[in-house]
């Protein structure tokens, strides 16, 4: 089931009207293979609403500081699928794109175990559509489906579209501060 990411915003005027601010599709950013929908960022710390002037998007970096959003729609292709960007580049120069495409998705990647990554928030996700496994670092698995939710809370982690179609993923990610220990 492919569908169209269309994004809605409402905001305030300086009268504290409700009005619609934005009505679009939203475009994918393909990077690494994947599909990914930039649909709306907040600046790090704690965000404000308000009536008029309230701030634009932030979408990048990809992954937010302490109190910063993001909000995103990514498309897994299957594993099996090679990148078109990956035919003939070196992965220097598939990491510089994908950095130039998507900023701060790259850095967080474990260059000795692909896919695997560690992040600094705490994302919620759900499967709209197809298949697709999170995988730990240490094998475990759990099989992600159409309507599951998943939490994630900062652990290192892959996703595994092992199936023949796409995996849609919505998320909303929230910057967070790592404790160690």
């Amino acid at each position: 089931m492919a569908f169209e990411v269309n994004k809605v915003v409402t905001d305030r005027t300086a009268e504290d009207r409700s009005v619609f601010s934005e009505e679009t599709p939203v475009e994918p950013g393909s990077v690494l293979g994947l599909e990914i929908y930039n649909i709306w960022g907040t600046d790090d710390g704690i965000p404000f609403v308000g009536a008029g002037n309230n701030p634009a998007t932030v979408p990048f970096p990809f992954f937010p500081g302490p109190g910063g959003t993001r909000f995103v729609v990514v498309r897994f292709p299957p594993e099996s699928a090679e990148p078109a960007e990956a035919a003939g580049a070196s992965p220097e120069e598939i990491a510089a794109d994908a950095e130039r495409r998507q900023p701060g998705l790259v850095g967080v990647f474990d260059p000795d175990a692909p896919g695997m990554h560690t992040t600094d928030s705490i994302d919620y996700g759900i499967c709209v559509d197809g298949e697709v496994y999170l995988e730990l670092d240490d094998g475990a698995e759990v099989h992600v489906t159409p309507g599951t939710c998943v939490v994630q809370r900062g652990t290192r982690h892959a996703w595994r579209n092992r199936s023949d179609r796409p995996c849609t993923m919505v998320y909303v990610l929230v910057g967070a501060d790592r404790k160690s220990g």
